[in-house]
């Protein structure tokens, strides 16, 4: 088992770390993990939702068994600052057309995406107009995870009459991820060259405990016999469960995220049926990440 996420060695913080990185420019998500993953030097990286070469900003990555938490990003909201381009001058009518595309959108993905291009809805949550300069808006989008941005864009002009495509996008927060924390590769590099010369403190500051990737989630707390099962592969029980907090006010068994007593994440799994403590499976297993 680990231990507390606060006292874990440099190597047991890079083998089950997460890294809030600031991608740049012109290479893919999949080449900047790649690049973190050889730098790190761990056998395997994950990152949190796929950014297109030229888009710029939050993209959290897994690193080593901290990967299998990667279904956590699937969940939780993206947003985005994005210049819409118009193809003709701002109409009066901009905000009314931007509050019709808040709530429940239809959505197919585009010719080049990675999954099939079939209809789906997608939710907006927010849609709002920072700045209009001649033919450019600056957009702030909170949206759910799989909306393509671009889409959206290209839906906005043919609704305003004048057609318009997508500009500058970066991405400013993934849930539980935003700007505020971001690292850059720079940043990174020069963390693990001075945790190479024996001062670790700004690579503990880079890198960050897996759990932090789970800090949006419902919260099990279970005993460490309980733990020690549920690394074998057991659900979890009842008589192990020690608290849960955080649950949804209508929760529909949502994901949660199992600790030990000393915060130490465990695995993730779906709430199931009364949560009274007193009898049967409280937990049923999606991912051991020990």
């Amino acid at each position: 088992m680990r231990g507390a996420p606060g006292a874990r060695s440099i190597d047991e913080r890079l083998s089950f770390g997460v890294v809030n990185l600031d991608k740049p420019p012109g290479p893919s998500a999949h080449q900047v993990t790649a690049w973190v993953r050889d730098l790190v030097g761990t056998e395997r990286a994950a990152h949190a939702g796929t950014l297109d070469p030229k888009v710029t900003g939050c993209l959290p990555i897994l690193l080593g068994d901290a990967t299998r938490l990667a279904q956590v990003f699937l969940e939780g909201i993206k947003e985005y600052v994005a210049v819409l381009e118009l193809h003709g001058r701002a109409p009066e009518n901009l905000d009314s057309v931007l509050d019709e595309f808040e709530g429940d959108i239809y959505q197919k993905p585009p010719k080049k995406s990675a999954v099939a291009r079939r209809l789906r809805v997608r939710r907006v949550s927010e849609l709002t107009a920072l700045e209009v300069e001649g033919r450019r808006v600056l957009l702030r989008i909170r949206c759910e995870s799989g909306t393509y941005v671009r889409k959206l864009c290209h839906d906005l002009g043919r609704a305003l009459g004048i057609g318009a495509h997508m500009g500058d996008l970066r991405r400013v927060g993934t849930t539980p991820f935003d700007d505020t924390t971001l690292v850059s590769m720079h940043d990174l590099t020069d963390a693990l060259a001075f945790a190479d010369g024996g001062d670790p403190g700004m690579l503990l500051d880079t890198v960050q405990p897996a759990e932090r990737a789970l800090t949006h989630l419902p919260r099990v707390e279970i005993a460490n016999s309980a733990a020690r099962e549920v690394a074998e592969g057991a659900p979890v029980y009842a008589p192990g469960v020690l608290s849960v907090e955080d649950l949804p006010e209508d929760p529909d068994e949502p994901l949660v995220a199992c600790y030990t007593p000393d915060g130490a994440a465990i695995c993730l799994g779906r709430l199931v049926g009364e949560t009274e403590m007193e009898s049967g499976t409280v937990v049923d297993l999606e991912r051991v990440v020990v």
